[in-house]
């Protein structure tokens, strides 16, 4: 399992629409191979900051499968002009 982690900032005056827009997007996301499960927390002290957190079977079936469908551009037209800076995505596989 490979959890995907990345820290959104939201432009500010757009959190309310960016919330709604990715409720419409976990319905594509939800339906790719190697999705397991994700969840987007908000930050407390800044409300314009999120947390996006999904786990996938492996690396490939985020980078490769999911970045390389037709979904993905789904996915970015939802989602991607909400974003200042455009978020930084990392991955990290269990230890323990």
């Amino acid at each position: 399992m490979i959890l995907e982690v990345a820290v959104l900032q939201v432009k500010p005056g757009l959190t309310s629409e960016f919330e709604e827009n990715f409720s419409v997007a976990s319905e594509i996301i939800v339906k790719m191979k190697g999705y397991i499960n994700h969840e987007l927390r908000k930050c407390i002290e800044d409300k314009n900051k999120y947390i996006l957190l999904v786990r996938w079977e492996t690396l490939e079936d985020h980078t490769i499968g999911f970045r390389g469908s037709d979904e993905y551009q789904q996915w970015k037209a939802l989602l991607h002009h909400f974003y200042n800076p455009f978020p930084t995505v990392e991955h990290y596989e269990d230890i323990m």
